[in-house]
């Protein structure tokens, strides 16, 4: 039976805020530190995955008793970061949508592998967005409305080489119909002049950054 939502929580940076925006129905996986911060903080994964390279030997044990499963691997003899494995698992529920906590912090190259990861539910028509305490990233491909959610500002960044027709509306820049390359900058700190605003494109892939200090 599809999944309404999944929420991921990675071994990135993590705040017990996050905690307050989970429902019931949330199918909740933790990957690797991201799972015992669940368990400490009395939520019990649905699933949790990973090496587990970066919790102690004791802490695996208490994982492993509070998850309803868990699923290790060699840290070693592995193709994927414990955040796509556990991507791989939340698609595999078939869901609305999906979303990541956890998954920035100090290491560029799991934020980027993190935020350009969200293709691949975009390719499976799964609604997935990235957050943290400063920023909420989603992806789009052809339409989407943008809400009001108490960021300053949003940025709008190719993913693809070139992105074509990009429309805002509800926006104190709009835009119709413009391109925007991969490398410029002229899609950064927009602000919402409403509690909705929505983004067109015509083809390419584009981030939708709101973003705050």
């Amino acid at each position: 039976m599809p999944t309404k939502r999944v929420v991921i929580f990675a071994g990135g940076d993590l705040s017990a805020e996050y905690l307050s925006l989970l429902d019931e129905e949330d199918f909740v996986i933790g990957a690797d530190r991201g799972a015992l911060f669940l368990i400490t903080h009395g939520v019990e994964p649905d699933i949790a995955v990973g090496d587990f390279d970066s919790v102690p030997p004791e802490a695996l044990h208490q994982i492993e008793a509070g998850s309803k499963k868990t699923i290790t691997c060699d840290p070693v003899d592995k193709d994927l970061t414990d955040s796509e494995m556990a991507l791989d698992l939340a698609l595999g529920t078939q869901p609305e949508s999906i979303l990541l906590f956890g998954v920035t912090g100090t290491r560029i190259d799991h934020t980027l592998a993190s935020i350009q990861m969200m293709t691949r539910a975009l390719q499976r028509q799964v609604h997935c967005s990235v957050m943290d305490t400063h920023n909420y990233i989603t992806l789009t491909g052809s339409h989407t409305e943008i809400h009001d959610l108490g960021y300053t500002y949003v940025s709008l960044l190719p993913l693809t080489p070139e992105v074509t027709g990009i429309t805002l509306e509800g926006f104190q820049y709009p835009l119709t119909g413009a391109t925007l390359k991969l490398g410029q900058s002229l899609g950064v700190s927009n602000i919402l002049t409403a509690e909705r605003g929505t983004v067109s494109i015509e083809s390419g892939l584009l981030l939708i950054i709101q973003s705050k200090d």
